[in-house]
């Protein structure tokens, strides 16, 4: 069950400003990319749950970050269908990312009261997300869009809460942009998950990065 209602994982993603995204099929190495994103000031994952026993790998993460990652809000993301999201819940999802407007898995995610964030690409979509009872919602893939499709929309919505994913790195060039366009908060993965020349995640990089990323994302709202 989830830790945290949908009004606290979406305050906390109004505070923070920044959801990470990852996957990876080892969960030794899933615990030390999360740690590092911990570390670094993050208190939410999106965890992209893309392949194969994906449930299983979120299920240990999310025992681990609840044991030893105290106030860290565990979600998870490319979620496609209503029995997709509850698997994920009944593991503790605490918020549920899907890449496409889908009424079945709002009705779920509201039966338990956990935060569902829909992709959208149109007003209509977004309205229709709204009016279903979604706090935020997801603007995917954020870089065929971009800041302006955000400002086109807060002017007559200004209401709307939107995390762009896609398109979106840990510059101040790129996150002033999103930020100005009045977003609440983005989605931030590849760009973020550094690696090394062997191809293996670069934990400190990584850390360093999302602390870069929060600070820039703190002074451009002050």
């Amino acid at each position: 069950m989830a830790q945290y209602t949908r009004i606290e994982v979406a305050q906390v993603m109004k505070n923070t400003g920044m959801v990470p995204l990852f996957f990876h099929k080892d969960i030794e190495v899933s615990k030390k990319v999360l740690k590092a994103c911990y570390d670094g000031g993050a208190r939410l994952l999106e965890f992209t749950a893309r392949g194969d026993f994906a449930h299983e790998v979120f299920g240990e993460l999310t025992k681990y970050a609840i044991a030893e990652l105290p106030g860290m809000v565990m979600g998870v993301g490319s979620v496609t269908d209503a029995g997709q999201a509850s698997l994920y819940m009944a593991l503790g999802a605490n918020f549920i990312v899907t890449p496409v407007l889908r009424e079945d898995i709002a009705i779920v995610c509201n039966r338990r009261k956990v935060l569902w964030s829909p992709g959208c690409g149109t007003l209509t979509e977004i309205t229709r997300a709204e009016e279903l009872g979604c706090e935020i919602v997801k603007l995917f893939p954020g870089d065929i869009y971009g800041p302006q499709f955000v400002k086109g929309i807060k002017g007559p919505q200004q209401w709307t809460s939107i995390m762009p994913t896609g398109g979106v790195s840990p510059t101040k060039e790129n996150l002033e942009g999103w930020f100005s366009a009045g977003v609440t908060c983005v989605g931030m993965g590849s760009k973020l998950m550094a690696k090394d020349a062997d191809g293996n995640f670069d934990l400190e990089k990584i850390e360093s990065k999302t602390r870069e990323a929060l600070k820039i994302i703190q002074d451009l709202r002050s």
